[in-house]
Formats: C-alpha cells, structure tokens, sequence
C-alpha cells in the first residue's frame, strides 16, 4: 500500500519527514491531523500513535511514530539519496547535528509546552514568544558553530542530508516567531540553499496547507 502520513501542516516534526519522504520521491498520500481542534487526542488517532503527536506514518502492517524513527527506516527502506552517511563518525557528527534540534530545541518549544506555561504558569503571548525565542537561539548558536566548518552549501556538503531536513523546518519557524537570523550565517546560507531544493519546496507549510 501507499503509506499514509498523519501530519499537520505547521508541525516541524511533519515537515521534517515531508522533506524526507521528497527527496526520496516516496510517494504517499496525506491526512491532515488538527493540532489546534486536538484531532491528535481522538480515540482513532490514538489507537495509531499512543502519544498523540504528529507525524505518524502508516505503512499497512504497522504504524511508524517519531520524526527521527520515520526518517531512519526511510533510509533504510529507500537508500538514496541518503540522509545519513554510512561512515560511523560522519553519521554520528549528522545525528548530532539533527539532535541540536530535534532534543534540544523543539521539543521545549512545542506547541503543548507552550500551551502549559500559560495554563500552569499564568503565560502571556508575550511570554511564550520570549520562551520560544531564548531555546531557539541557544540552540542555533551551539549548531551555527558545530557547522561553520562544514564544506557547503547544504549541512550535508553537495546534496542535503538529515541536519538539512531539520534545520529548514527550524528556520521556518524561527521566521515565524521574530528570532533575528543575522548571527547565523552559516545556518541561513544553508537553509536558503535547501529551500531552493524543488522536492524541499514542496513540503513547506504553504504548499500543504489544507483548504479553511
């Protein structure tokens, strides 16, 4: 069967695997998950991925949960191009490039942490953006110097890889909150050059946005 990925057009995670699922002209068919009506609390969602998050990618016999997850069995099932190298210590160097990102970025700055520092914490829009925006920079800052002395133009040197697949949906939505970019310029350069990237362009969040 043709899978089936569960994903919200402005979840991060989603976009990673989007991306992911283009470059390797997988081709699969979509089914948007509402984040701000809790679609992803339905019983029928939950009985697909027990936490309640996106994306999910149904493959018939089973059903893939976790960005990372998804994109590793991607690579594995569609080798080229890869997202990962084969060589154990340009692999590490890549995962932990993605990792700056996908552990210790995003999740802090989640849609449903953001929500519990106001119901918890008494939050203001304001607030939450300030939140948002100190993760985003510290994290950038560390990974802007982890791959300054990376060959260009992409993180992944000639052709993307899995650091570029996490950082274009970052950057997105560093944009998207004010956080200034100009101290990152090796970060913007690199994602300029992914998003030029047709099978890129494809999984931004406005090519997918489902009808209002």
């Amino acid at each position: 069967m043709i899978p089936v990925l569960y994903d919200y057009w402005r979840s991060s995670a989603a976009y990673r695997v989007r991306i992911v699922l283009n470059l390797k002209r997988v081709a699969y068919d979509s089914v948007p998950i509402d984040l701000t009506r809790e679609a992803q609390r339905t019983p029928d969602y939950l009985s697909r991925n027990p936490q309640g998050l996106v994306p999910a990618l149904d493959l018939g016999a089973t059903v893939l949960t976790q960005s990372l997850a998804i994109i590793e069995y991607l690579d594995t099932a569609y080798p080229n191009p890869a997202m990962i190298p084969v060589d154990p210590l340009a692999g590490a160097n890549v995962r932990a490039q993605a990792l700056t990102i996908v552990a210790d970025i995003h999740p802090i700055d989640n849609l449903r942490v953001l929500n519990r520092l106001t119901e918890q914490f008494g939050a203001d829009q304001a607030a939450r953006e300030d939140w948002y925006r100190h993760w985003v920079v510290t994290g950038l800052d560390a990974l802007e110097v982890m791959t300054t002395s990376s060959p260009g133009p992409f993180l992944g040197g000639m052709a993307p890889n899995l650091a570029d697949a996490c950082l274009v949906p970052q950057m997105y939505n560093a944009r998207r909150f004010g956080v200034p970019l100009d101290r990152f310029p090796r970060l913007t350069a690199a994602d300029a050059a992914a998003s030029a990237v047709p099978e890129i362009a494809a999984a931004h969040p406005d090519r997918v946005r489902p009808p209002a």
